[in-house]
């Protein structure tokens, strides 16, 4: 396992939608061992495969209850709403307004290859979101809110 180099937003390879995943490899276990150690290591709640550099549909999650691997993750159901700030490996330093569901029900593979249901509200909904919208290309600033003045 090793700590893996996160790019940051203006690196183009965090603008491109990834590609399914079609089969267990060692190196995609490798690359979900990596992405865990990296996330850990700079302190983040989630992490995306194209944020090191990988376009494929993988992402680690931890929100303090246990890793969470998800591949080719996809988003099922939403409701509520909730908005809150919102950082990213991706951009140090930063932060914004977002809102995001309350809560999201998700399907993805886990490193098995099993399909798994995971629900998740607030912070979860929030990271689950959030490191989906990776996969596709899209950032939290592309739907941060206005601050509003003090």
């Amino acid at each position: 396992m090793a700590i893996r180099n996160i790019r940051i937003s203006t690196d183009e390879v965090l603008r491109k939608t990834c590609k399914p995943i079609k089969e267990i490899t060692p190196n995609l276990l490798t690359l979900l061992d990596d992405m865990a150690d990296t996330m850990y290591e700079a302190n983040g709640v989630g992490l995306a495969a194209p944020q090191v550099g990988i376009l494929k549909r993988a992402v680690v999650i931890d929100i303090g209850e246990g890793l969470v691997e998800l591949l080719n993750p996809v988003i099922l159901e939403t409701s509520g709403s909730q908005t809150d700030e919102e950082g990213c490996l991706s951009l140090p330093g930063q932060s914004a307004p977002v809102e995001r569901p309350y809560y999201v029900k998700a399907k993805a593979m886990d490193r098995e290859g099993n399909e798994f249901i995971i629900e998740g509200e607030e912070l979860m909904a929030r990271a689950l979101c959030h490191e989906i919208d990776h996969l596709d290309g899209i950032l939290y600033i592309d739907k941060a809110l206005p601050r509003e003045e003090a």
